[in-house]
């Protein structure tokens, strides 16, 4: 099989490895010398782009707006208690949280009588290209949160997890949870740093004409952290019945990785720079609001919920709270895999339960 055989990437087949391109570059370089594993990886990932899609969940009710951001309500309203935030990444949907009608954090938690809410940041324009990071906590964030009625209970995923610690240092909380969430950004190491330098260096001009760090720049720092795990799973998938639920979990968990908006310029350029490159946040340094952030500080309840198989937030990466939990999955599994709800969901909601009322 030829790369020639692969259908189109064109509107209707936008479900591949985003951008196809540099996957095929990717693939070509990891199975020089193994056509037959080119070959099969190229199977599955045709079978990929073929496979049923059933509709998505709609998304929960919008309780609050600012700017492009929202806050939607998966729990009954205000008679289910207190409010329970989760604040997302900016890179990737936040639609990971509620992935599947059988497979959602939040509407799990709803089940339980909790209230949990989440942020969607929108889509930003290339207007918004000076909107750094500490713009995302102090002129969208907060606001989201003075509408609520308490202070919530904040629960941060990847980096969402560290906006959500400067969104704790800047207003009242009920306490805070961090799953997978980087803070010392030295402990990804020297030479994961250095890939990404160079992969902002390489895509910072482009980047600045548009005012905007297309998700496609992100995926590709993504694949090389582990490139040949990106092309043994699309050989794995060619093996499965699309039907199966298995290959149903991986179409809905890829879909989900292959999408996302951009970032803004100035998030970007704080990201690759002033977080990567810098370490402000782990070094002390960052001042959101003017206010520096200190996680072992928090004037509340804090636990760290750490993946320890985590290929994309090392551990050693993480705030280092004095209440650590350590979870035996990786960085997505931890929330979407199939033992999460015994490593993760359950553990989250018992803690949850315990914060104290703040009224």
């Amino acid at each position: 099989m030829s790369d020639s055989t692969i259908p189109p990437f064109s509107a209707a087949l936008q479900r591949g490895p985003r951008p196809l391109p540099l996957f095929l570059e990717m693939l070509r370089s990891e199975t020089a010398d193994a056509p037959e594993r080119r070959a099969a990886a190229l199977a599955g990932l045709r079978a990929f782009q073929q496979a049923p899609r059933p509709p998505r969940s709609p998304a929960a009710a919008v309780l609050a707006r600012r700017g492009r951001a929202t806050l939607h309500d998966y729990g009954q309203g205000a008679a289910a208690g207190r409010p329970v935030v989760f604040v997302p990444s900016l890179i990737n949907p936040p639609f990971v949280l509620d992935l599947a009608p059988d497979n959602s954090l939040l509407r799990w938690l709803a089940g339980r009588g909790m209230r949990p809410l989440l942020v969607d940041w929108g889509t930003p324009a290339p207007a918004d290209r000076g909107q750094d990071i500490d713009a995302h906590v102090t002129d969208l964030l907060l606001p989201l949160l003075d509408a609520l009625p308490e202070p919530p209970v904040l629960v941060g995923y990847c980096l969402g997890g560290t906006l959500a610690l400067a969104a704790a240092a800047l207003r009242p909380v009920a306490g805070i949870a961090l799953i997978a969430t980087p803070w010392h950004f030295a402990g990804f190491g020297t030479g994961a740093r250095a890939r990404i330098a160079a992969l902002w260096q390489a895509a910072e001009p482009t980047c600045a004409a548009l005012g905007l760090v297309p998700m496609e720049v992100l995926q590709s720092g993504f694949w090389r952290l582990d490139p040949a795990r990106t092309v043994a799973k699309f050989e794995s998938f060619g093996t499965l019945d699309p039907e199966s639920a298995k290959a149903q979990a991986f179409v809905a968990l890829e879909d989900w990785a292959n999408a996302g908006a951009p970032l803004t310029y100035a998030a970007g350029r704080q990201l690759f720079e002033g977080f990567f490159g810098d370490d402000l946040p782990g070094s002390g340094r960052w001042q959101p609001g003017g206010r520096p952030v200190a996680p072992g500080a928090l004037a509340c309840p804090a636990i760290d919920f750490v993946a320890q198989g985590d290929r994309i937030v090392p551990a050693r990466s993480a705030a280092g709270l004095p209440d650590c939990h350590p979870v035996a999955a990786g960085h997505v599994g931890m929330v979407v895999g199939s033992r999460a709800p015994a490593l993760l969901w359950h553990p989250l909601a018992d803690w949850i339960s315990r914060v104290p009322a703040t009224r």
